[in-house]
């Protein structure tokens, strides 16, 4: 299965951020697939249930050929919403009966035939894999979803299921302010089992926090951004993109201007050194 290496999170395209109208949602896709992003990422909880239907709206109308995009969503949370009067505590439920609906749901609300890729949208402790693995054959056997995955999942969480389903999809948070996925072994462990690997988050908190730390990454990407004629997001997303693992960064914004220059990232190839100076700057420390 092949994705954009740049992928379109649709988090905050809805109630859950700028509430796009549906003439800005259009053009917002066509933004992205004119300048390479054709994978856009979906959970059924966003905007409280209500962003998939939005976006599938917007879709409908918009004239792009199904075959030319990719399609993500996850299943399995609870929310405490207006579109699931019955919760009464955030949890997950990854019964049969419920990813089955669930993926059903989305596609009604997408207003498509199948996704490319159905994830589990967090563990549960009490999962069952064989149970799991009965939902995900009978969507597979009725063309409802291309392939299956999971999103926030650990090594041994991703073996457990492995054990009943093929899982070719992992999307965890990662970027440079948080890379435990490098040195825990999760990222190892999607590359020996040739698990597409997702981030979301990318940018992590560089823009986010004032700290010393995020001081540091700032003056180490200062004083790169004229060799690589680059602003320090495009610098953060090819540090990410340098990994072997090939991962695919899942980028929230709805700017337009934002999302052309981060694809620009995608022609950046750090070299080694600068590679590892960003990496220092973050960690305040050199490598062991």
């Amino acid at each position: 299965m092949k994705y954009s290496r740049l992928i379109a999170g649709t988090m905050t395209w809805g109630a859950w951020g700028k509430q796009l109208p549906k003439k800005d949602m259009i053009n917002l896709i066509h933004h992205c697939i004119t300048h390479n992003i054709s994978t856009f990422d979906h959970a059924d909880i966003y905007g409280g249930y209500t962003t998939e239907a939005e976006f599938g709206i917007a879709f409908a109308e918009s004239g792009i050929q199904r075959d030319t995009i990719e399609l993500i969503s996850k299943c399995g949370i609870q929310y405490l919403s207006d579109n699931r009067p019955n919760n009464t505590v955030k949890h997950y439920d990854y019964s049969k009966s419920y990813i089955i609906w669930s993926a059903e749901s989305s596609l009604k609300h997408l207003k498509t035939e199948y996704l490319d890729v159905l994830l589990l949208h967090r563990p549960s402790p009490l999962m069952q894999p064989d149970e799991i693995a009965e939902a995900v054959s009978n969507l597979k056997e009725r063309g409802l979803i291309r392939s299956f995955g999971v999103s926030n999942f650990s090594p041994s969480q991703v073996d457990l299921l492995s054990t009943s389903v093929d899982i070719s999809v992992n999307q965890i948070e990662f970027s440079l302010t948080q890379h435990e996925a490098m040195h825990d072994g999760m990222l190892d462990h999607m590359m020996t089992n040739q698990i597409t690997s997702m981030a979301w988050s990318p940018l992590g908190s560089v823009f986010r926090e004032d700290n010393e730390q995020t001081r540091r990454i700032h003056r180490q990407l200062g004083e790169l951004l004229e060799k690589y004629d680059a602003t320090e997001d495009q610098l953060l997303l090819a540090w990410i993109l340098k990994h072997p693992s090939r991962i695919h960064p899942v980028i929230g914004t709805t700017n337009a201007k934002r999302i052309s220059n981060a694809v620009k990232a995608v022609d950046i190839n750090l070299e080694l050194e600068d590679w590892f100076k960003i990496l220092v700057a973050c960690q305040g420390h050199k490598v062991p």
